[in-house]
């Protein structure tokens, strides 16, 4: 699991990088390489990742690869640059205390999975899409966890179970795929800096294949417990791995938790003391 740099809060932007390695990680020198049929090359043999997108029988951008964030810029914070999100009291006291303590007790330390656009947004850990009739599904690298889209023309559950990603209907409009999302269970942050969420989450997902090789997604939040009013993220861009496949990913991090629980709440205590400055 990556953990992100985090931004401390009212200073300058503070990086602190942590690379946990008590799990079984996958390294740039770990990819298959296997020449896929179907991917458009230069003279010179390689992917053109310049290419027309390719499309689906019906004529609909076929969304279907191994894409891989281009920055951990969105992973940080979702937020477009230089603004913030509309929060609401409660929710930006928690958002102040994860930024402050550097988001220690985030999902993932417990080897809970990434939430939604959150798992996406992982540079470094890749996902695939599977593009069918009825469903499109996300293949995460991180954790072997998957997300299904159903496009059968399926409604929202009334009152469904709480779920990681939530419950999640697909339609076209034009050369975009807008994926409507809700029914997510308490506990995912929206991103590294810890931007919470409440159940009543609801999200709305774009998808647009710009070529070949890039993706581009935009994401609404919609959260009236959390959020003042909806806010959009910034474009988040992607870029296709081709020539690949996906690696296996679990989590293990559970066996150091109690080294990092000790560091991280005598950090929170020394912070407390001192009225949360430092």
């Amino acid at each position: 699991m990556r953990i992100a740099r985090i931004p401390a809060s009212g200073s300058a932007v503070v990086a602190l990088t942590f690379l946990i390695c008590a799990m079984g990680g996958t390294a740039a020198a770990q990819w298959l390489s296997i020449p896929l049929p179907g991917t458009p090359r230069t003279p010179d043999g390689k992917p053109n990742l310049n290419a027309a997108a390719p499309r689906t029988a019906d004529g609909k951008p076929d969304l279907s690869g191994i894409w891989s964030a281009d920055s951990m810029r969105w992973n940080e914070n979702l937020a477009p640059d230089g603004t913030d999100a509309p929060m609401l009291p409660a929710a930006a006291e928690l958002y102040k205390h994860r930024v402050e303590t550097l988001g220690w007790n985030r999902p993932e330390l417990y080897c809970m999975p990434h939430g939604v656009p959150d798992a996406m947004t992982v540079a470094g850990l890749p996902f695939k899409i599977l593009q069918m009739p009825g469903v499109t599904v996300l293949l995460f690298e991180e954790f072997h966890l998957y997300r299904q889209i159903h496009t059968d023309g399926r409604k929202l559950p009334a009152n469904p179970d709480p779920a990681w990603y939530g419950y999640s209907i697909g339609r076209w409009e034009g050369d975009t795929f807008v994926v409507e999302t809700a029914g997510f269970r308490e506990g995912s942050w929206l991103d590294n800096n810890g931007h919470p969420h409440s159940d009543a989450l609801r999200t709305t997902e774009r998808f647009r294949r710009v070529n070949f090789g890039h993706l581009e997604v935009d994401v609404r939040i919609d959260d009236p417990k959390t959020y003042s009013r909806p806010w959009t993220s910034d474009k988040i861009r992607f870029t296709l791995q081709p020539d690949t496949e996906l690696l296996e990913h679990l989590c293990e991090n559970n066996r150091d938790l109690p080294v990092l629980e000790r560091y991280w709440r005598g950090q929170e205590q020394d912070w407390s003391s001192k009225g949360g400055k430092k």
